[in-house]
C-alpha cells in the first residue's frame, strides 16, 4: 500500500491530525496492513505485533491510514439502502452514454474518487474495475491531497481485525452489483477508528455511543446488531424509499455540509417520514416521483436553521439549503437536471434509476417464511416459500405450481424444481446440484436487484418458459442448459464457471 497523504480530509480532520503528523504508513495488499506505531505500543525496534516492515494484521491500522480491501471483506453498519439510488448508479454504469458523449463511464470516476485518486484520467478499451491496471486516475497513488482524500469511504477496525464500513454502502454496493463487480473487486478505504482491542459487546456499545452504526429498519423501527447484514450486496439489505428520496433532493432541499455526520441522509429520511407519504406516489413513474421530490425538498428548505430534525440535529447541521433549488425556478437548477427524460442527451438521475428499476424482477409475496437453521428435507408443494438469511441443511424440492425464494441463505443439499411457478435464488450459497426444469414463471439466479450466488455442483436448466436470468454467479461444476424459451440471459454479467458449459449456456 502507499503512504497516506499529509493532507487532512474535512471529516474528522482534528482526529487524524496527530496521526498523520506522526508519519503513519500503511503498506500491503488486501490480506493485511502495515502501520508505523504512533502510540508507541510496537516501535520499530520492539517485539510488538505491529513492529517490523512486513504485512501485518489489520489490527495494526491507525486512524488516517489508507488501506487496500476487497468488497467481500466489508461488514455493513446499516441494514437499509435507498435502492433507487443504487439503481441510478447501476443504470449509469451499464450504459454507454458517457462514452458516446466522449467521456469515461461513470463507474471509473466513482472508483477513482472512492480510492482517493480524483477522477478517471484514462480508460483502455475493455477496462474493468476489477483490473485497476486497465485504467488510471488523475491523482497517482502516493500523491493524494486533502481534497482527494475527503470523499473516500471510511471503515472502523473491529474485533479480530474485521472491517466495518461506516460510509459508502450505496457506492460500494453499486460497484459489487455493477458490470464488473464481484466480492474480489479492490478498493481503498480510510480508517477512522481502531476498536480491535474491544470485546464484541464493548465494540458495538462503542459504535452505538459514537453513532457509527444505524440501527433502524426500513420503517424506522429499532434493530438489534445481529440483524445487520454480514456482507455487501443489494439482496442483503432492505429498501427504504425515504433514503432514496433524500438522495434525489440533494442540492435541491439540502447540501452535504463540511464535517457531515455519518448517516446524515437517514436523519433527513426520518424527518420526511412524518411529513410525506411515499406510498401515495407511484415511484415507478417519473412524473409522480418528481412531484414527491419537489414537495419533500421544499419542506426541507422551508425549515428554520435551528429546527430540530432528528436525534438532536438541526436543519442547519444537516445541510438545509438556504434557498430551494439554489434560488432557481423549477425549470432550472438541479431540479430541472433531475427531471430530464431518458431520451435527453444527459438524462436525469431519476430517469436512469427508473429505467434500471424497470428491469428488476419482483419476487412473489411469501406465504411461508423460513429463517435460521432448518435441518432435513424441505418440499414446497404450494404457495411461495421464502428462506431469508436461513441455513437449510437437506434437499429442497419445489413441486408444480409452487415457488421458492432463497435470499442471503445457504443450502447444503440438492435443489430440484419441476414445473414450479417461480424460482428466485439471490445472494446465496448452494452446495449440491441445482436442477430447475419447466418453470412457468421467472427463474432468477442473479441479475438486476439479485446479488450473485456461489454454487458448488452441477447447474442444469431445462425447458423453462418464464425467462431465465443467470448472471455473475460463481459456479464450481458443469452448467448445462437446453430448451429454455427464451435462452438464459446473463444481463451482460458473465458467470465464473469452473467446469464445462454446454447447450444454451455454452457462452454464459
Amino acid at each position: 500500500m502507499n503512504r497516506s497523504s499529509t493532507g487532512l480530509p474535512r471529516r474528522g480532520a482534528r482526529l487524524l491530525a496527530g496521526v498523520l503528523a506522526a508519519g503513519t504508513v500503511v503498506v500491503g495488499g488486501s490480506t493485511g496492513a502495515v502501520a508505523a506505531d504512533p502510540g508507541g505500543t510496537g516501535s520499530a525496534g520492539g517485539a510488538g505485533p505491529c513492529a517490523g516492515s512486513g504485512p501485518l494484521p489489520r489490527a495494526c491500522a491507525q486512524p488516517g491510514d489508507l488501506i487496500d480491501v476487497t468488497l467481500g471483506e466489508l461488514h455493513p453498519t446499516q441494514a437499509v439502502l435507498g435502492f433507487d439510488q443504487v439503481f441510478y448508479k447501476l443504470g449509469r454504469y451499464g450504459s454507454d452514454r458517457d462514452e458516446a458523449a466522449g467521456g469515461f463511464n461513470k463507474r471509473f470516476d466513482d472508483w477513482c474518487e472512492t480510492n482517493g485518486q480524483g477522477e478517471a484520467a484514462s480508460v483502455r478499451p475493455g477496462a474493468r474495475l476489477d483490473d485497476p491496471a486497465s485504467f488510471s486516475c488523475t491523482v497517482p497513488l502516493g500523491q493524494e491531497t486533502e481534497e482527494s482524500i475527503a470523499p473516500m469511504k471510511t471503515a472502523v477496525i473491529g474485533p479480530g481485525g474485521k472491517l466495518y464500513l461506516t460510509d459508502g454502502h450505496h457506492t460500494l454496493t453499486s460497484f459489487l452489483e455493477g458490470p464488473d463487480g464481484s466480492t474480489r473487486l479492490p478498493v481503498r478505504l480510510r480508517v477512522t477508528d481502531n476498536f480491535s482491542s474491544l470485546s464484541t459487546t464493548a465494540f458495538w456499545q462503542r459504535m452505538t455511543a459514537e453513532k457509527k452504526v444505524w440501527l433502524r429498519d426500513e420503517n424506522n423501527k429499532a434493530l438489534a446488531v445481529d440483524q445487520l447484514p454480514d456482507r455487501l450486496g443489494i439482496t442483503h439489505f432492505r429498501d427504504d424509499p425515504y433514503r432514496s428520496l433524500v438522495y434525489f433532493t440533494r442540492d435541491i432541499g439540502y447540501e452535504v455540509p463540511d464535517g457531515a455526520t455519518e448517516f446524515l441522509e437517514f436523519s433527513w429520511g426520518s424527518w420526511l417520514r412524518g411529513k410525506h407519504d411515499t406510498a401515495a406516489y407511484d415511484l415507478t413513474s417519473p412524473g409522480p416521483y418528481l412531484d414527491l421530490v419537489k414537495s419533500a425538498s421544499k419542506s426541507m428548505a422551508a425549515l428554520a436553521p435551528d429546527a430540530a430534525v432528528d436525534d438532536g440535529k438541526t436543519a442547519a447541521q444537516l445541510g438545509r439549503i438556504a434557498e430551494w433549488n439554489g434560488g432557481k425556478k423549477e425549470t432550472g437548477g438541479e431540479f430541472a437536471k433531475l427531471g430530464k427524460p431518458l431520451t435527453d442527451a444527459k438524462p436525469g438521475k431519476l430517469a436512469e434509476a427508473l429505467d434500471y428499476k424497470s428491469r428488476v424482477l419482483r419476487a412473489p409475496a411469501c406465504t411461508t417464511k423460513i429463517t435460521g437453521v432448518r435441518n432435513g428435507p424441505l418440499t414446497v408443494t404450494s404457495g411461495v416459500t421464502c428462506a431469508d438469511r436461513a441455513a437449510l441443511r437437506g434437499p429442497v424440492s419445489v413441486r408444480a405450481g409452487a415457488a421458492l425464494v432463497l435470499t442471503g441463505s445457504t443450502l447444503e443439499g440438492p435443489l430440484q424444481s419441476d414445473r414450479a411457478a417461480a424460482v428466485h435464488v439471490c445472494g446465496s450459497g448452494v452446495t449440491g446440484p441445482l436442477a430447475v426444469s419447466r418453470t412457468t414463471g421467472p427463474v432468477r439466479l442473479g441479475g438486476p436487484g439479485c446479488t450473485a450466488n456461489a454454487m458448488t455442483g452441477a447447474v442444469v436448466l431445462t425447458g423453462n418458459t418464464g425467462g431465465v436470468l443467470l448472471a455473475a454467479n460463481k459456479v464450481t461444476g458443469p452448467v448445462a442448459c437446453s430448451g429454455n424459451l427464451p435462452a438464459p440471459d446473463t444481463t451482460g454479467r458473465a458467470n465464473e464457471v469452473h467446469g464445462p458449459r454446454t447447450g444454451q449456456c455454452a457462452g454464459v
